[in-house]
């Protein structure tokens, strides 16, 4: 078994919630085409076949979506998740994982979970595409971050 208590570092998990966003299928598609478009646009602007505010509205299309995606969304989802803020107690073995906080505490057998992935700071655990639990790498040491990379990879299939 695998345990720790762990709370939430505001900027650490913001930039899991980048993760998170950025690596959305629909995401990546999205920022695909947008790039694509605003390539396509530049190239038309410099040969002259397109007058200068439609490179102006690709380009201001561009940074929207990024400022939406790599600031205002982690933000958003940061501040109204009063789980950020609060201190938990993590419980993994073969058979479930455990959610263990003051008020109260919650079990789940692995094949509850659809997907895991990992990110620099976290492992990202997952119910279904939108909804997910933030574990922090540094809650353990190097020794707890292979045993729960192990029982992962054993319990939930990607």
């Amino acid at each position: 078994m695998t345990s720790s208590i762990f709370a939430y570092d505001k900027l650490k998990t913001i930039q899991a919630l980048r993760y998170h966003f950025i690596s959305r299928k629909e995401i990546k598609y999205l920022m695909i085409i947008v790039n694509l478009f605003a390539i396509v646009s530049a190239g038309l602007y410099y040969y002259k076949q397109i007058l200068p505010l439609a490179f102006l509205f690709s380009s201001l299309l561009w940074f929207v979506m990024m400022i939406l995606f790599w600031f205002l969304l982690p933000r958003m989802i940061y501040s109204k998740s009063a789980a950020f803020k609060d201190k938990f107690k993590v419980e993994m073995n073969e058979i479930s994982f455990s959610l263990i906080h003051e008020r109260a505490d919650k079990s789940w057998e692995w094949d509850s979970f659809s997907s895991w992935i990992e990110s620099p700071h976290f492992f990202h655990i997952y119910f279904n595409s939108r909804s997910f639990f933030l574990i922090p790498k540094e809650a353990f040491d190097a020794d707890g971050i292979n045993q729960v990379r192990k029982l992962l990879k054993e319990n939930i299939k990607n």
